[in-house]
């Protein structure tokens, strides 16, 4: 199999790492705006470097996985699906919900594969939870709290290419909020603020977030997210039923320290990003690619999946804006996606 890479960043040369080594991938096309860095990765992996985008279409793949900043993924996604090629796309499909529409559509019309990039569908945490509730292990389910919390923000230039908190970070837990429980959000009421450095207020974003959200069952959750978490990078679910309760992310790296005296001590080696905590998952999810392109499983996060977890995000961003409850019926695209 010959897969393109488009966009050689951080999680591109993750991506790329694990694909040249994949048993199934015969060789890798790599190209990235910065020439020079595709053609540096494409030398230390021993695969070849094209000069644009292009090439990647005119000189043959198999397959395509899209790491490009957010702005470019939506008519990569419609040029692959007009070439007939599967696709595997770093989330989000688009900033928008019509853009997001528009590149569904193409894939659809096309009859291809697109994959999203929710890696944490992938990690050993979360499928424990996923078990658990789906198992009745946990009775009915009352309260879930999810967090995200990184350890520095990123570059001030990226800040207004994210689409925002909710859009870029939070999107995950809403994500796997779904995929966990097996049910939909149906409102939301989020805040956010903006006190922290100034580069966030210039970018019309917040530093730290918090949702209420409320699922078609009755369960309650929350979501919480920050850019300035000093003492590591923090990925927790909770989830707590009448039953019994689970916690995802808890282990002796998370960065939290009890005050109780008989609590744990504080982690020696603290999760310091997410390619980092999540690496197993990031490889296990490109697994899941190769064997939906052969045919041999189905695909495990589509592109209305991906739609859901915007809906949300953009929900979340409306309610902090006008401060008021949203209900997700007020957003278009709300077909549902099958999580169950």
């Amino acid at each position: 199999m010959r897969i393109g890479v488009i966009g050689t960043g951080r999680i591109g040369t993750i991506h790329a790492n694990t694909l040249s080594r994949h048993r199934e991938v015969g060789s890798l096309i790599l190209t990235d705006a910065d020439g020079a860095r595709a053609q540096e990765l494409a030398h230390r992996l021993g695969e070849t470097a094209a000069p644009g985008v292009d090439e990647i279409f005119k000189w043959g793949v198999d397959a395509v996985v899209i790491t490009t900043a957010t702005s470019a993924h939506a008519e990569l996604i419609g040029r692959a699906a007009r070439s007939g090629l599967p696709v595997f796309c770093e989330k989000p499909i688009a900033l928008d919900v019509p853009g997001t529409l528009q590149a569904i559509a193409e894939v659809e019309t096309a009859g291809t594969i697109l994959q999203m990039g929710f890696q944490r569908r992938f990690d050993a945490g979360y499928t424990g939870a996923r078990e658990a509730v789906r198992s009745g292990r946990l009775g009915r389910l009352h309260t879930v709290r999810a967090l995200t919390s990184d350890q520095a923000p990123p570059p001030a230039e990226w800040l207004p290419l994210s689409g925002g908190l909710y859009r870029d970070t939070l999107i995950h837990d809403f994500d796997i909020l779904r995929w966990v429980t097996g049910h939909e959000i149906v409102d939301v009421y989020a805040a956010g603020s903006d006190a922290g450095p100034p580069m966030f207020r210039a970018a019309g974003d917040v530093d730290t977030a918090a949702a209420v959200l409320t699922l078609d069952d009755g369960t309650l959750a929350t979501a919480t997210a920050t850019r300035l978490n000093g003492a590591g990078y923090d990925v927790r679910m909770e989830l707590a039923g009448e039953l019994d309760q689970v916690v995802v992310g808890l282990d002796d790296r998370t960065p939290i320290a009890s005050t109780e005296p008989t609590g744990p001590p504080a982690a020696d080696k603290p999760w310091t990003g997410f390619l980092e905590r999540f690496g197993p998952a990031y490889e296990a999810e490109l697994d899941a690619f190769i064997e939906v392109v052969r045919g041999e499983r189905a695909n495990p996060c589509d592109g209305r999946e991906a739609l859901q977890a915007l809906r949300i995000a953009e929900a979340c961003e409306v309610s902090r804006r006008e401060r008021r409850a949203v209900r997700l019926a007020e957003l278009p695209g709300g077909t549902s996606a099958a999580v169950f």
